[in-house]
Order: C-alpha cells, then sequence, then structure tokens
C-alpha cells in the first residue's frame, strides 16, 4: 500500500471511530500515524522533473495570493504591485509564481501570486504540492475565492492543513527535552482537558521517544501535541479576499459578509477596482509592522528613516536585515523606548522590539 492509499485509510478510521474516553488514546495514535505519512509524503522528491517554485524573500515582508484556479489573483497582483502578470478568462494562466513590490507606508510588501491549486493539491495534483510548498515560508497568506465559490475556503485551508501549515494559530506552548534514560515525565501547569497523559506517552512512542521531560503550560489538543513534535510547522496568518463582488447583488453580498464575520477579510473587484486600496492597507494592517530607529554608537539616532519590520520581530532579526555578518560578529545591543526596562538597556540577539524603539548594535571589529 502506497503512503496516500495509506493516508486515506487512516483518514477513513479516524472519521468512523467515535471520540470518547475510551478511544482517545487510539485516535492519539492514528493522528500521530497519520501526520507522519504526510510529512513523509511533503517530502522533496528530488529536481528530476525540473520544476522548481522557490522565489527568493526580498523586501520587508512577504504575503501570497493562494486559490483554485480564475478567481483573479493575477488581476489583483497587478492592480497592487508592479508585477505584470499575465491575465487569462481560463484556467491555469499563471504557471509559477510571480512575485511584485507594493510599497505603501514605507513598507515593500512582496506579493506572490501562485498557479493555483485544486482540491488534493497537497496529495500533489496539478503540481498542488510544489505550490504549497513555496508559500510555507511567507509572512501572510490570502486566501482568494471569487464571490461565487465561498466554499473553496475550507478547502484550501485544508490543503494548506496538511503540508503543515497552520493558519491563524500561534505555536503550542510545549517543551520536550529528550533524555538518554528514565521513562517519560509530564508536568503541565493547569488542567488538561483535550488529552490525557496516557494518550502523550503513546504519541510520543509512536514518534520513538521513549525518554523525555514533557512540560505544558497549556490546555492543548493531540493535534497540537504532534505538530510540537513534528517540529516543521509553520504558523501563518491570513486574510481572506473574496474577488468579483462586482458580480454579485446585496443579498448574495450579505451572505457572504455574514459568513466570513468571524475572520479577517476583504471584499473586492479587481476587474471594477473596488476596495483596491482597502486591500493594501488589509494587508498592512494585518502584517502588523513596526518602526525600529537605528542610533549608530556614539551618534544621534536618525529618526527620519526608520527601519520598517514586522511585529514581534528581534534583535536577531533586524541584524539579519541589515547585513549577513552582522549576527556572527554581533557583541550586544542597546535599546530605548517601550521594550526596554531601562534607557540604553543592553540587550542580546532574542530580544522583542516595540513599535518607536532606538536600536544600536554594537558588533566585533574584523
Amino acid at each position: 500500500m502506497g503512503v496516500q492509499e495509506e493516508i486515506k485509510r487512516i483518514e477513513e478510521e479516524l472519521k468512523n471511530t467515535q471520540y470518547n474516553k475510551a478511544t482517545q488514546k487510539h485516535i492519539g495514535i492514528l493522528k500521530a500515524k497519520l501526520a507522519k505519512l504526510r510529512d513523509l509524503q511533503n517530502k522533496p522528491k528530488g529536481t528530476t522533473s525540473g520544476y522548481s517554485y522557490a522565489v527568493k524573500k526580498t523586501g520587508d515582508a512577504t504575503v501570497a495570493f493562494v486559490g483554485f484556479p480564475s478567481v483573479g489573483k493575477s488581476t489583483l497582483l497587478n492592480k497592487i504591485t508592479n508585477a505584470n502578470s499575465e491575465v487569462g478568462a481560463y484556467a491555469f494562466t499563471t504557471l509559477t509564481i510571480i512575485p511584485g513590490i507594493l510599497e505603501y507606508k514605507g513598507a515593500k510588501i512582496q506579493v506572490l501570486d501562485a498557479p493555483g491549486i485544486i482540491s488534493g493539491a497537497s496529495f500533489g495534483k496539478g503540481r498542488g504540492s510544489e505550490v504549497l510548498a513555496a508559500v510555507r515560508n511567507v509572512d501572510l497568506i490570502m486566501l482568494v475565492v471569487d464571490v461565487f465559490s465561498p466554499e473553496h475556503i475550507p478547502i484550501i485551508e485544508r490543503e494548506l492543513y496538511n503540508v503543515g501549515i497552520r493558519l491563524d494559530q500561534r505555536p503550542p506552548d510545549v517543551k520536550i527535552v529528550k533524555k538518554d534514560r528514565g521513562g517519560i515525565t509530564i508536568n503541565t501547569t493547569l488542567p488538561l482537558t483535550k488529552i490525557d497523559e496516557e494518550t502523550i506517552v503513546a504519541i510520543l512512542h509512536e514518534n520513538r521517544i521513549h525518554n523525555a521531560d514533557v512540560v505544558i503550560r497549556e490546555d492543548i489538543t493531540a493535534d497540537q501535541f504532534i505538530d510540537v513534535i513534528s517540529g516543521n510547522r509553520e504558523y501563518i496568518p491570513s486574510l481572506v479576499v473574496v474577488n468579483k463582488i462586482d458580480l454579485a447583488d446585496e443579498e448574495h453580498i450579505r451572505k457572504i459578509e455574514e459568513t466570513l464575520k468571524d475572520r479577517e477579510y476583504i471584499l473586492v473587484s479587481g476587474h471594477k477596482n473596488i476596495n483596491i486600496e482597502e486591500l493594501k492597507e488589509k494587508i498592512f494592517n494585518t502584517l502588523g509592522f513596526i518602526k525600529v530607529y537605528l542610533k549608530p554608537q556614539g551618534k544621534k539616532p536618525d529618526l527620519d528613516e526608520p527601519l520598517i519590520v514586522l511585529k514581534n520581530s528581534t534583535v536577531e532579526d533586524v541584524c539579519n536585515k541589515l547585513h549577513r555578518d552582522f549576527v556572527k560578529n554581533f557583541r550586544y545591543a542597546q535599546v530605548w523606548g517601550k521594550s526596554a526596562k531601562h534607557p540604553g538597556q543592553r540587550v542580546g540577539l532574542n530580544h522583542v522590539l516595540e513599535d518607536g524603539d532606538i536600536l544600536t548594535i554594537v558588533i566585533k571589529r574584523t
């Protein structure tokens, strides 16, 4: 039995197994097996096909349009960036990833127009696994659907989930430290209501971990625990972009808005230029940029040219943005502003910066 057939078999067994206290451990083991098979399936198969969708990240952030064919992704890219992605009234116009740059409020945002995916993309249909792998490292995924196909949203979400992308989630607060002996030790800081210790141990054993210290600081599910063990998940915010709203009546639009009321979304028309500026604003706000001002050692800070970085960026992120050798030659940094305990606080690479901070980076002389 091939990997894909085994995945389908386990998915079917999970669907037909009623969840209760007696089946919790068995379901946990099945989910652990399923995760390993999906990871195996998503490993690169080599480059013999000659196809690659790798795009070098540039700018202050990278976002990607992901959706079914013919939903207007290329038109939207051309409207908001300097790109020139081919547009056509037929499926699969875009056969490679087209990058463009959106310049907005001082930020340079790389926007990627990915080829359309279809149901089963994570299994490789329509070269979908290659497309999905290319968007694993972006800072924001825009789920693009046309106004008459909102049912595509959960399908796209499922395909992204299957390749290890967790939309609108943060990494679980769980730490697993492997050791040579002593078995499994589990420490929790609060009661666990979604998974029990027996299931935790079974999932660890399924992943060939028999000796480890586990610290859990939030009420996690079995799926979240498996994600921690896998260690290769990407946690990316999302924005739903509903295109072609010029073709729908007010009643249909109202139903779409009601369906999407609990998540970040925007209604647009690339063809009629409806809400295009609002789309730029939404992208900028969803990314959550902050401004950091650089202060050369012994000089005044440059308050006219702030560095635009993503929210929760660290000193290391800024170093990487400025010069490739800054991290290697880093000595220490000083910070003035909201993130500093006192003016000029000396900090390390992992210090998280806040909007308006002033930063001095001191490196070794070479």
